[in-house]
């Protein structure tokens, strides 16, 4: 929100120092962000000054130059070369001093020096008009009226506009403050605070609005009250449309809107200044001189202002003639019924529309508009005629406007105002201060609530329709809290606090417990935009994808279909920045469409892994990341859980595993294709762990926690080795284990495999530790010869096996 200093002060009755008034607003909830200086005039003329030529004589060593004395109001005048072919004596003139910046229409900036010109010195320039940005004209210098006192500022002459410019923070529920009265009642609630006594802020007066004759009536009818709750509407004759005014000008340019002329300059001045949007249509070009606000039917074409034909949804309102649509309602005007320069009459518009159907419908056709914007947080439905008023009464003093017809003022179900009880105990244990009862109804009262009743315990007030977030004592307190000063909340000496015994649980705990096992394994949480670009996908996968209605650019078009890919980019941007050993994860979401409507949210845990497990150093070389360091990562986090049984499976593509835990598909590992590496220009392989979390959560939680008593006796180990076909994966293996049914089987640890053609051609050799362990007792070497035996026949049996002995 941009607020500005001077207008800003037009509301106050008391004018507040710029960096004063800074620390307010902050301290009121209207965050200052910035304040930047404005100028109607790119430099503001600083150090220009209004001269005259006392002499003017032909430069002895050129044939175009003069040699000028020039008195600008000091004891000895100063002597300027000017090339100008209508440079005289005796002239008023505008003289940039030593030191002085201009800033011409074209170039750059250029600042006097004090110089030398073919031999003579030269303080300063006399300037032409484009010179110093005031027009285009070059055809010699500016020459000024004879009764301009020499010395004067020429900022002060040309009455240059300056202003400080406030760029406020203004949280969404701040609809009261998007405007310079709504600003200005707040710094009033806050001067009544501090100061002990009730200001108000300064309102334009709407007392000499008068109506005329009735000639140009139109009728207005609301098909929609749900949507339209209030339109109220005046015809105005005699329109002269023009240049606005350099003061209307200067202060809507303040702000950043550009003038366009004096009545569509108007409607955006009552928008900064009440924070209503108005619109103005060329009566002549209303069909039949009637106002309809209904829908149109889906599918009905459209041309609006900027020459677009948009095509209308059914839930777009429309202002509508006997015709056809002259406006979307509270968005954008149509191009047909817009002011032109030969506009005479004039129907003005004041309403308030529904917020959530503006919302909708400025986001589907893309036009946020500044209208938009303040229909769709909710504006004044109590201050619809006034400020009719007050355009009309700007009207007729800067466009000759006569009124030709009663206001118009359809209401079909006026609101009443929301009533609110606030405990001052509740306000004391709230905001943790005390407030005297007539401090915080002073402060209501300025705010615009009206006390309906006190007592000692309590007040009971209504809300003003500026405030439509406000319903509950807490937004009460919050609003009292505000004007108090939020940099005056107290903070005690000690604070009493319940040690709280509550645990996460479900979901957030096992996000927690793999974000710190990961962590302590040295990877990085990663965060990223869940918008991403859909030329990362192939057309099978875009076909279920979330497109988005309004995408931020070309590049963000998209709810990402899976992690992957979002991923890679951070992959991408740390690896041409030398960082190859990367161990990332990121909590976070992918989104499918089964149908229009119907959409899913997917939670994920995604860890990426690339490069070595360490840098290479002087004992030691970094080994590479791979499908059994990523594989180990899941063991870990399966373990970390609680989960004993997990199963890998090999994917069709063969580039990875799925894996599931307790028979429930939890995910896969895979190594990124080279392909999609290429893609994002990656050079080494990348290995992706893609968990889900919901599968992972119900696991965890229908498991039940069992406690056993540590060992008493120690473990005994046993090795074995034997010769298999290459084939036959550790999984096999695995699952003959386990068949085995060995209760006192502790682990099992894979510690060498070997190839080579003594053992035979597509053979392996493989050795495992096993480790067995008794609760009750020391293993004995026959009981633990025995459980190895059975082992033996079931590797020999299953697999093949032949024992190397």
């Amino acid at each position: 929100m941009t607020i500005s200093y001077s207008w800003l002060n037009d509301y106050l009755p008391e004018k507040i120092e710029e960096e004063q008034l800074s620390k307010i607003l902050t301290s009121i909830g209207l965050e200052v962000e910035a304040m930047e200086s404005f100028e109607s005039l790119k430099g503001g003329l600083e150090g220009l000054v209004v001269g005259e030529v006392l002499t003017c004589v032909d430069h002895e060593n050129s044939d175009h130059l003069h040699v000028t004395t020039v008195n600008i109001g000091k004891e000895e005048p100063v002597q300027v070369v000017c090339g100008a072919t209508n440079v005289a004596a005796g002239q008023k003139i505008i003289l940039a001093t030593v030191g002085a910046t201009i800033y011409p229409l074209e170039g750059d900036p250029l600042t006097m020096k004090k110089a030398k010109i073919r031999g003579v010195e030269s303080f300063g320039m006399i300037c032409a008009q484009d010179e110093i940005g005031l027009g285009n004209n070059h055809d010699g210098i500016m020459v000024l009226p004879n009764d301009v006192k020499p010395g004067t500022p020429a900022s002060e002459y040309f009455n240059i506009f300056t202003d400080t410019i406030y760029e406020i923070g203004l949280t969404a529920n701040r609809m009261d403050a998007m405007s310079h009265i709504g600003v200005a009642r707040d710094v009033c609630a806050y001067l009544s605070h501090h100061q002990g006594k009730e200001i108000h802020c300064i309102t334009p007066s709407i007392a000499d609005f008068k109506t005329g004759e009735n000639t140009l009536p139109v009728k207005v009818t609301i098909e929609n009250t749900e949507d339209c709750q209030r339109y109220a509407g005046i015809s105005l004759s005699n329109i002269t449309v023009k240049e606005s005014p350099e003061w209307l000008q200067n202060r809507l340019k303040a702000v950043g809107i550009r003038p366009i002329n004096n009545v569509v300059d108007i409607t955006n001045f009552i928008l900064e200044e009440y924070g209503q949007p108005l619109h103005s249509f060329d009566l002549d070009k209303i069909e039949g001189h009637e106002i309809i606000v209904k829908n149109l039917p889906e599918g009905t074409k459209f041309i609006t202002l900027d020459e677009k034909e948009r095509t209308l949804k059914a839930h777009d309102l429309m202002i509508c003639d006997q015709k056809g649509g002259l406006c979307i309602a509270g968005v954008f005007g149509g191009l047909h019924s817009g002011i032109t320069d030969g506009t005479k009459n004039v129907f003005l518009e004041s309403a308030f529309f529904k917020p959530t159907t503006i919302r909708k419908t400025s986001v589907e056709h893309n036009l946020r508009t500044a209208a938009a914007t303040h229909f769709e947080k909710g504006v004044d439905i109590s201050n619809t005629v006034n400020v009719l008023k007050r355009a009309v009464l700007l009207l007729q003093e800067l466009a000759g406007a006569v009124v030709s017809s009663d206001i118009v003022d359809i209401y079909p179900n006026p609101k009443e105002k929301q009533q609110v009880t606030l405990e001052y105990n509740y306000l004391k244990v709230l905001s943790g201060k005390y407030y005297a009862p007539q401090m915080v109804t002073r402060i209501l009262n300025v705010l615009g609530f009206d006390i309906l009743s006190e007592t000692e315990e309590a007040v009971t007030m209504t809300v003003p329709f500026n405030k439509p977030d406000i319903s509950l004592p807490a937004d009460i307190v919050e609003e009292i809290i505000r004007i108090d000063g939020l940099d005056n909340i107290g903070i005690p000496a000690s604070i009493h606090i319940t040690p709280s015994v509550d645990l996460l649980v479900g979901k957030l705990d096992i996000q927690e417990k793999v974000a710190n096992y990961l962590s302590g394994e040295g990877f990085n949480e990663i965060l990223t935009n869940s918008i991403t670009n859909s030329q990362y996908y192939n057309d099978e996968t875009l076909e279920h994808s979330v497109k988005m209605l309004n995408s931020l650019s070309a590049d963000l078009d998209v709810m990402r279909p899976s992690m992957l890919e979002t991923g890679l980019e951070v992959i991408a941007y740390n690896s041409k920045r030398k960082m190859s050993n990367l161990r990332l994860f990121e909590l976070g979401k992918s989104y499918y469409k089964k149908e229009v409507g119907n959409y899913i949210e997917t939670e994920h845990i995604a860890i990426y892994i690339s490069g070595k497990t360490q840098e290479d150093d002087w004992i030691s070389k970094g080994q590479a990341m791979d499908f059994f360091y990523a594989k180990g990562i899941v063991n870990a986090i399966a373990t970390l859980n609680g989960i004993q049984k997990i199963s890998y499976k090999r994917l069709e593509n063969d580039y990875g595993l799925s894996f599931e835990m307790n028979k429930k598909k939890v995910g896969t590992i895979t190594r990124v294709s080279s392909k999609k590496l290429k893609d994002f220009d990656i050079k080494a392989p990348v290995y992706f762990i893609d968990i889900l979390l919901e599968p992972l959560v119900q696991i965890v939680e229908s498991q039940k926690i069992t406690y056993t008593e540590i060992p008493k006796f120690p473990s005994v180990s046993r090795d074995l080795a034997m010769v298999l076909d290459s084939s036959v994966s550790f999984d096999a293996i695995e699952s003959v284990i386990k068949k085995s049914n060995l209760n006192k089987l502790e682990n099992i640890r894979l510690f060498d495999i070997f190839e080579n053609e003594k053992i035979g051609k597509d053979k392996k050799s493989i050795a495992i530790n096993f480790s067995f362990q008794d609760q009750e007792k020391t293993l004995t070497d026959a009981e633990i010869d025995k459980m190895i035996q059975h082992l033996i026949k079931g590797f020999e049996k299953e697999l093949g096996a032949e024992i190397r002995k």
